[in-house]
């Protein structure tokens, strides 16, 4: 009998003192949430109809790629809309081939039909729209989630504002510098690799104007117009503007990087040395070989930050230059490694929480648990008398451990966080009240102490679990659907309620377990 009651207790000695350490201090082993320690909040929509239009041009590049692959002459493709676009100039003779391309490439995400004997005009399914959209969200979620991460946010809330919305919320708690995570997190970073068409090399022209002059008043179908801006590597400041004739054809986007990493060019300058993958290297090669002498704009979010002339075949690596300061290069290759976002994002809210309310959420939080605490501890000891006493002391070890399981599991306290805790408080002196009453009742008929003493915990073991299970997976699901404060209510209370589930039934029990093993002999129990 005392052999388990010594195991019982260095168990439950050892969990506290683990529990201890894990959270101990405080300030330094618990991460705060937003609404604790500050930071920013951020309601972010993505524009799904750039992932969608761009999709569309993808899908363009390959109709017209494998048709010429398959020996179809002269197709040439063109967007009429962000989810039509036409293709054209092919012989009549060649239709049929060029459906059965269409068919092999495009699947089931496009209808076609004919307009003319040398015309097809294509639409995509809505069902293939609605998963573009739904598939830019999510991947956007991941993005901004892989630049955060790197940026070393501690505990970010990234969530989808519902199922279907094209909203996603960021919570950045603790940021000192919001202004560069907002950058960070909005640049797209849509890097194209792309072939000057005029001027082919030098400085660009000094007005859209000029361009087009060149082309008689008119672009061709295949080139569009885009800025090169020039700046000061350390103010920022716009040194110059010049514009570049490029084709909308890309040799390699981001997606084909491998490898990203700041490092300094020819002069010291920073610059960003980049490495390809198979696939792109492939094609970088073929194209840097067939032009050589010719300028290659780089373009980061449709506009060119450098454009050198191609000296020789380039394969698998390069650097992009474009006057960046250090920082600017650290941010770009961030966003890079992270991958590109699938399209814009717009702010819809951006709200600053400063580091002033949240310390005083901290001490309005802890003036209302010291105070709900003294009520506690007052009621437990007048009703209760000395067995309030291992209520308090089930109560204290349940605090304890709650603080070192979100110590241990990283978990952030928020202040619905808060709320929960003094929710678990209340639902563990409710089971102990329960436990109480029931042996009190049970020493009114005549029963010895610890006979009331097993009856009760027994008899109130399943009223105690029922209320407590319920509220767990009410909890739960709290956890799974919500975000942010609410995620960080739904944590709190749940490893309460567990705790509420081990202290009230098994240390409770413990105790007075414990004060029959040294007082075997007591005439009554001070209940």
């Amino acid at each position: 009998m005392k052999n388990r009651h010594l195991w019982r207790g260095l168990l439950i000695v050892g969990l506290g003192a683990l529990a201890l350490w894990a959270a101990y201090p405080p300030g330094e082993k618990i991460n705060l949430g937003l609404d604790l320690q500050g930071g920013i909040h951020l309601e972010l929509q993505v524009q799904t109809q750039d992932a969608v239009r761009a999709e569309t041009d993808r899908d363009m590049e390959i109709l017209r790629r494998e048709a010429t692959d398959g020996g179809v002459a002269g197709v040439a493709t063109n967007r009429l809309e962000d989810t039509r676009f036409e293709a054209t100039g092919f012989a009549a003779a060649d239709r049929q081939r060029l459906e059965d391309v269409a068919d092999d490439w495009l699947g089931n995400g496009w209808s076609y039909s004919a307009d003319g004997e040398s015309r097809l005009v294509f639409s995509m399914h809505p069902a293939n729209e609605r998963a573009i959209r739904d598939s830019a969200v999510n991947q956007a979620q991941q993005t901004i989630r892989n630049r955060v991460d790197q940026f070393g946010v501690a505990e970010p809330v990234i969530a989808r504002q519902g199922i279907d919305s094209d909203r996603i919320v960021v919570q950045l708690p603790g940021v000192d510098d919001p202004e560069r995570v907002k950058r960070l997190i909005k640049n797209t970073a849509f890097l194209e690799f792309r072939l000057a068409d005029f001027p082919w090399t030098g400085g660009g022209a000094a007005t859209r104007e000029e361009i087009l002059a060149h082309y008689g008043g008119r672009l061709p179908t295949h080139v569009e117009i885009l800025p090169e801006i020039r700046r000061d590597t350390a103010t920022g400041r716009i040194l110059s503007q010049a514009f570049w004739a490029v084709e909308k054809r890309q040799v390699i986007t981001g997606r084909d990087l491998k490898h990203a990493s700041p490092s300094q060019g020819q002069f010291g300058q920073a610059v960003v040395s980049f490495l390809l993958n198979a696939d792109g290297a492939r094609a970088f090669g073929e194209a840097t070989g067939a032009n050589v002498g010719r300028g290659l704009a780089i373009v980061l979010d449709g506009t060119i930050v450098s454009a050198p002339q191609i000296n020789a075949r380039i394969t698998d690596s390069g650097l992009i230059e474009g006057n960046f300061t250090p920082q600017e290069v650290q941010d770009l290759v961030t966003t890079l490694r992270s991958g590109a976002l699938p399209a814009g994002i717009v702010y819809l809210e951006d709200r600053t929480v400063g580091p002033s309310l949240g310390q005083d959420s901290i001490e309005a939080s802890i003036k209302a648990g010291m105070l709900s605490m003294v009520c506690i501890i007052l009621s437990l000891l007048v009703v209760y008398r000395l067995s309030g006493v291992n209520a308090l002391l089930g109560l204290a070890l349940n605090v304890v451990l709650l603080f070192g399981a979100l110590a241990y599991f990283g978990a952030t306290l928020t202040l619905p966080g808060t709320a929960g805790i003094v929710l678990s408080i209340a639902m563990a002196v409710d089971a102990n009240v329960l436990i109480f009453e029931r042996i009190k009742e049970e020493m009114k008929v005549g029963k010895t102490i610890r006979s009331a003493i097993d009856a009760g915990f027994d008899n109130a073991l399943s009223s105690i679990l029922d209320s407590n299970i319920t509220t767990l997976i009410a909890a739960l699901f709290l956890f799974q659907f919500g975000t942010g404060p609410i995620r960080g209510f739904a944590v709190t209370l749940s490893i309460g309620i567990l705790g509420t589930l081990f202290c009230g039934i098994y240390v409770s029990r413990w105790l007075f377990e414990l004060t029959q093993v040294v007082r075997p002999n007591a005439p009554k129990l001070s209940i």
